[in-house]
């Protein structure tokens, strides 16, 4: 009897041992069959990410048969490796898609990942800078790109001020904190991030933001982006990775704790109690008033377009239905 137990216990034992190689194969083959993507962010982990980082996390990806990779942007930024198809995504704005379809780059939105302007020009309180008139005789601090002039100049223009009066200075990725304690007096911030951040520092700041002043400069920033390429030859990869991205950030939309937790666990780096802030702010901005997330209106593009083109920063008018399609959102 005993050398009989000991036969049984032993069979059972190979056959777990074969149920779990079984099942460690078919992981494997699970794992093979889901098609690598790669999405290229457009700066370091932040709250304007999180949907992708929540449809990686709770398998949303996968489930449409996708295994993705969300990497930061090195020397090249997202918009040139899309572009170039060393990567199937990215996240890109309107300005940056704009341009590059001018030159005859051909990067294409599939979403509006927020569907207002959330930056403007914010500076101290102490510096008294209230509106764009305030502008004159201080010292802003931006990255070097000739839109910063052309948009400071339209909202000046407004108050009839003059810009002249107004030092332009490229401060580079200078945090802003330490940059208007030191060299300048307003720049140029997206207030879900840096104004949360000031928040929490208990630095109390005027903002100014473009919407109040331009209907023009209510553009989409940030969007997700891919190439001509890719949405003729694979849209069906296109399509389900915008399912499973809108699938991510409609749970944001819902559950900002909880998606805030899911990004500081895949970003641990970053500040738990300004994510947690700034999701809170920026979960019921991503769809706001639009029919559903990631919409994107011809109207926009096309007003922003014209708007660059009247400031001289585009050589010819943009043809807005080749930069942006809504094709790719769940329907």
């Amino acid at each position: 009897m005993k050398k009989i137990g000991l036969a049984i216990i032993s069979l059972l034992l190979l056959l777990s041992g074969c149920t779990g190689k079984e099942q460690s194969n078919k992981s494997a083959e699970k794992k093979k069959e889901l098609k690598k993507v790669t999405v290229v962010l457009d700066w370091t982990p932040n709250t304007n990410h999180t949907g992708l980082y929540v449809a990686k996390a709770k398998g949303y990806f996968e489930q449409e048969g996708l295994d993705v990779d969300i990497i930061q942007p090195g020397e090249a930024g997202a918009d040139q490796l899309v572009a170039s198809g060393k990567a199937e995504f990215g996240v890109s704005y309107q300005e940056g898609v704009t341009l590059a379809r001018i030159q005859g780059v051909p990067l294409v939105s599939i979403a509006a990942v927020i569907q207002h302007n959330t930056s403007g020009f914010a500076s101290p309180v102490a510096k008294n800078i209230k509106s764009p008139k305030d502008f004159e005789g201080h010292t802003y601090g931006g990255w070097g790109s000739p839109i910063e002039k052309s948009v400071i100049t339209s909202l000046m223009e407004q108050e009839h001020a003059d810009v002249k009066k107004v030092d332009i200075i490229n401060i580079g990725d200078t945090d802003f904190f330490t940059a208007v304690k030191r060299d300048i007096d307003f720049a140029w911030i997206y207030y879900g991030w840096t104004g949360i951040e000031s928040e929490l520092r208990g630095e109390k700041l005027n903002m100014i933001y473009l919407t109040d002043y331009s209907k023009k400069l209510d553009y989409y920033t940030p969007v997700l982006t891919s190439n001509e390429k890719m949405i003729k030859e694979k849209p069906e990869t296109v399509k389900a990775f915008m399912k499973a991205a809108a699938k991510g950030y409609k749970y944001a939309i819902k559950n900002p704790d909880d998606s805030a937790q899911i990004l500081i666990k895949a970003a641990p780096d970053l500040n738990e109690n300004l994510v947690k802030k700034s999701q809170e702010w920026l979960s019921p901005k991503y769809q706001d008033d639009a029919k559903e997330w990631g919409y994107q209106s011809k109207e926009v593009w096309d007003n922003y377009a014209t708007w660059m083109y009247d400031h001289g920063l585009l050589e010819k008018k943009l043809d807005s239905e080749k930069a942006f399609t809504n094709e790719f959102l769940p329907k």
